[in-house]
């Protein structure tokens, strides 16, 4: 993407049309360089380069109609997904390419998107990669910048692992010099992708690092692809429905972006969950429709494999025989090795074992074979169907070469279980126990049977037994379900559901959650809310007007509960000697203790506050509604979780179920 370097005449002189025009020219650069840079916002950066290359065109500014040309191809390559959309940004980029000198930095980098749009395209990367060299040879850190992303994401086939790092690491160092946000987070990212791609087991760390750069100042068209791992990241873990729910939030996330990519993702993210919920059957309708729609990139072949899967699973097996044979065409090599190739490579691995079809099942194997040691991971990183030996395994299971079969399916099952991919790990044990009853093996599937039914067992939630409810915030509530917590860190809070948590800034809306969240099950009036509040926020007895106590005797119960509560963690913690959460425990005590102070007057009576119900109604719901708000951007599982388990009315609660 690019910076806009002045290129727009100076507009003084006599005001007129062609002064007002070469005003706004300059307004809508500037609007779309900051939406896609600085911002991530792909939907506003293309309508602001679109309507500024029209301008440009018809004052006859070329090195704006280049600047804007440029911009309204977006961050990515192939954004332009529509036979409309691509050819109109093909010819902008040609027309201002006309016009420029040749020599110049801007021609450079019109003919470097204009090679990453054809090779992506066409499955290729020559293009790209050599005019790379020219913006390295001209030393131009503008046009490094922009050839190595898409050079990039040219390049996201299995075989191209070494490369895509080299260049992945070379444009994060190209960030420091172009000064452009977006070039480190690209850089990041491509990082974070790779590892991913790779099966590194560090990749994790590195997604760490890129959410703490989203954290200081988002990026959405970044950010969405991040959602889009952590949904990944999700159904390795086995949490299946919370996937579902992260799912539906990145596509959201996504479409606010103005990415393309947005339902497509959803797509494929929900095949994968329903695969290993077992419910693919459910999806033959949707990739039915997604298999024909404008938005699939045309290297994309991964919905048709899904539909070959669904379709057969379903006993529609005149679908499922159309499907594949469509994939394989006149050779199953010729398919592109694109970003969705290996999920592809298993979707029909699958599809083949199911319609038992030896020799589609032989050429994957073959195409399949070299990438043994890769996850079969899709697009960057949003999709995981665990180690690429389950295909091979399937694929010789087909064949009828069970040894084989045993061989790779074992090892998947050992990869998977490196991944942390529980679901794949089941999956993988399920083939493996068939390939030993296929090679007469039964005592060895049993066994395996038997590993698996332990392993289903240590998963499941264990009971809580001793009574206690509050021994560890993040577990159950004593009655088998998630129960939130919150802690307070300066001017934020620290709310959790299960092994998920969050920070969230002060507001009045938090400090109501916190006093629902630390009384379970127990219904308190919106009046006592707000009293309580008022309280905490110095109300003083010149603007206690009603009968109205700011805290009675209820609240105030409540809330030297929640200090007992406090002390008797505080106890607890120092007992095991666990600081951390010691130290959390009492600043969260003492704050409570100097804030309630002031919700009493002389002698200890209480202090008054003039609100009447409905009012203090209205007032807790919106300010729990703007919490919510912030929470569920900030983590929509736990912002499910407290939507449905936090009731506000004229009696408020936080009842978990």
């Amino acid at each position: 993407m690019n910076n806009v370097d002045a290129p727009v005449r100076d507009a003084s002189g006599p005001a007129g049309p062609d002064a007002k025009r070469l005003d706004e020219l300059r307004t809508l650069l500037d609007e779309g360089t900051r939406a896609v840079v600085d911002d991530g916002d792909l939907r506003t950066g293309r309508d602001r380069f679109g309507r500024a290359y029209r301008i440009a065109e018809s004052v006859g500014e070329e090195r704006s109609m280049a600047v804007a040309a440029l911009g309204f191809g977006g961050l990515w390559v192939h954004e332009h997904r529509t036979v409309a959309g691509s050819v109109l940004l093909e010819s902008q980029i040609r027309r201002a390419l006309d016009l420029l000198d040749p020599q110049s930095s801007l021609a450079l980098r019109l003919r470097i998107r204009l090679a990453g749009e054809g090779d992506y395209r066409n499955s290729d990367n020559t293009a790209v990669l050599g005019l790379l060299k020219q913006a390295r040879a001209q030393q131009n850190p503008m046009a490094r910048a922009e050839a190595l992303s898409l050079a990039h994401h040219c390049l996201v086939g299995p075989e191209h692992a070494a490369l895509r790092r080299e260049l992945a690491a070379e444009l994060v160092a190209e960030s420091f010099r172009t000064s452009r946000r977006s070039d480190l987070l690209m850089g990041l990212l491509w990082q974070t992708v790779d590892m991913f791609l790779d099966g590194d087991p560090h990749a994790e760390r590195c997604l760490v690092e890129l959410r703490g750069l989203l954290a200081e100042r988002d990026h959405l068209a970044v950010g969405f692809v991040v959602s889009a791992m952590e949904v990944m990241l999700a159904v390795r873990a086995g949490r299946l429905d919370e996937a579902e729910v992260l799912a539906r939030a990145c596509t959201e996330r996504g479409i606010a972006a103005g990415d393309v990519n947005a339902t497509v993702w959803q797509a494929a993210q929900l095949v994968t969950i329903r695969w290993y919920q077992g419910r693919v059957v459910e999806l033959v309708p949707l990739l039915s429709e997604v298999v024909n729609s404008p938005t699939l990139s045309a290297v994309d072949d991964h919905a048709l494999a899904a539909l070959a899967v669904a379709a057969v699973t379903a006993g529609d097996r005149r679908k499922a025989v159309s499907a594949l044979a469509t994939l394989c065409g006149r050779d199953l090599g010729d398919l592109p090795r694109s970003s969705s190739w290996m999920v592809t490579m298993h979707g029909v691995a699958e599809a083949a074992y199911l319609l038992d079809d030896t020799a589609t099942a032989a050429r994957v194997y073959e195409l399949l074979s070299p990438y043994g040691h890769l996850p079969i991971v899709g697009s960057l990183a949003v999709a995981c169907f665990g180690s690429a030996h389950h295909a091979l395994g399937v694929a010789a299971l087909t064949m009828g070469d069970i040894d084989r079969a045993v061989t790779h399916l074992r090892d998947a099952v050992r990869q998977n279980l490196a991944l942390a991919h529980w679901p794949a790990v089941t999956a993988s044990s399920e083939r493996l126990a068939v390939a030993l009853e296929r090679a007469g093996r039964q005592a060895e599937a049993d066994a395996v049977r038997q590993e698996m039914a332990v392993a289903a067992g240590e998963a499941a939630p264990a009971p809580e037994t001793d009574g206690h409810r509050d021994a560890d915030p993040r577990g159950g509530d004593g009655q088998g379900q998630p129960t939130a917590f919150c802690t307070r860190l300066g001017r934020k809070w620290r709310i959790g559901v299960g092994g998920r948590s969050v920070l969230v800034e002060h507001s009045v809306g938090m400090l109501h959650l916190v006093v629902l969240i630390a009384n379970p099950r127990q219904e308190i009036r919106a009046v006592d809310l707000v009293a309580g509040l008022a309280a905490l926020d110095g109300v003083t007895e010149r603007t206690a007007l009603s009968g109205q106590p700011l805290l009675d005797r209820m609240a105030t119960q409540e809330y030297r509960d929640r200090l007992a509560r406090l002390r008797t963690e505080l106890d607890e913690f120092k007992a095991a000697d666990d600081q951390d959460r010691a130290a959390a425990a009492q600043a969260e005590h003492d704050w409570l203790m100097s804030q309630l102070a002031g919700a009493t007057g002389l002698s200890g009576r209480a202090r008054r506050f003039p609100e009447g119900e409905e009012r203090s109604r209205v007032a807790v719901s919106k300010a729990i509604r703007r919490a919510l708000d912030r929470i569920a951007a900030a983590d929509p599982v736990i912002g499910e979780h407290l939507r449905h388990a936090v009731h506000t009315g004229l009696r408020c609660s936080y009842w978990p179920t």
